[in-house]
Parts: C-alpha cells; structure tokens; sequence
C-alpha cells in the first residue's frame, strides 16, 4: 500500500510540474523576452543601421499566433514571419495587446508595403490589413518605430536567420 501511495504522489507532482510549465511557457518564452542573437532584421538608413532581434514565425501555427497576448515588447525586439512563397500575406490585430508597425518585404528584401501604429482589435470580428503588394516576410514592431526610426517603401532589409 505504501509503494502504491509513493508512486501516486509521484505521478501527481509529475502532473503539476507538467501543467505548470506549459502554462508558463508563453510567458517565458514571449516573444520580446528570449534574446536570439542569430535572428535579427536590420535596415541601413542615411541615419545608421536599424536591428530588431526577432522571433521567427515560420510554421502556420506559430504565424496564427503572433504577437497575440503580448503585453510588452522590447525596443528592439520583434516577430519575422517567413511564408513559403511569395504573396498577398492579410494580417489582422485579434487578441493582440499592443500598437504594432506591420512591415511587409518582398523577396528581394525590399519594404514594399508598411502599416504604422495597427491598433489592437477588441471587437469579435476584427478587419484585415491589407498590403498592396506581395510579400515573401512581414516584421512586426512597437507601434510607431518604423516612422522614429525614418522607414519608407522600397527600403533594403537584411536578414539574419
């Protein structure tokens, strides 16, 4: 009986830890809070060069995630998505906390279309941002940086990733 007790402790306190990490993990894991220096986005102005340290979303699921439920993120820390090919990417601001610069780049690593200051979306039914042009990447930024910082259309990008 007590081997029994001892092994039901035992997968208890395995449950716990479980289900404490998982709900912990989009906390510590947010992006904004987990410094990768090989994932960065840098744009080369007349003023100096620009870097954001990114999280990369390359998988649908990590895409439909986002930035949702961030409530802070750093100055220089953002979200790249990379798709498969090139197109016409809509974004939309569902459960996202925070203002977000929305940049789109083509495959040649050029800006081709910018969204500033995109507001969180409180509604059900929230509306598409829709870029003009096609795109291979989008970074995602605090609201407001990308005009602070001077970007415009038909800007360079490079990418480390």
């Amino acid at each position: 009986m007590k081997l029994f007790l001892e092994i039901l402790l035992l997968i208890i306190l395995v449950f716990c830890f479980g289900y404490l990490f998982f709900y912990y993990a989009d906390i510590l894991f947010a992006p904004g809070t987990k410094q990768n220096a090989e994932s960065k986005v840098c744009f080369t102005l007349p003023t100096g060069e620009n870097c954001f340290f990114v999280e990369l979303a390359k998988t649908n699921a990590e895409r439909k995630k986002g930035l949702m439920n961030v409530k802070q993120l750093n100055e220089n820390k953002g979200m790249f998505f990379i798709f498969e090919r090139e197109g016409i990417y809509h974004f939309w601001m569902k459960n996202t906390l925070i203002p977000l610069d929305i940049i789109w780049i083509d495959s040649d690593n050029k800006i081709v279309f910018i969204k500033e200051s995109a507001q969180p979306c409180k509604s059900l039914v929230c509306p598409n941002i829709n870029p003009e042009a096609k795109a291979k990447y989008v970074l995602e930024i605090n609201g407001g940086q990308a005009k602070a910082i001077g970007l415009k259309i038909g800007d360079n990008v490079s990418v480390t990733y």
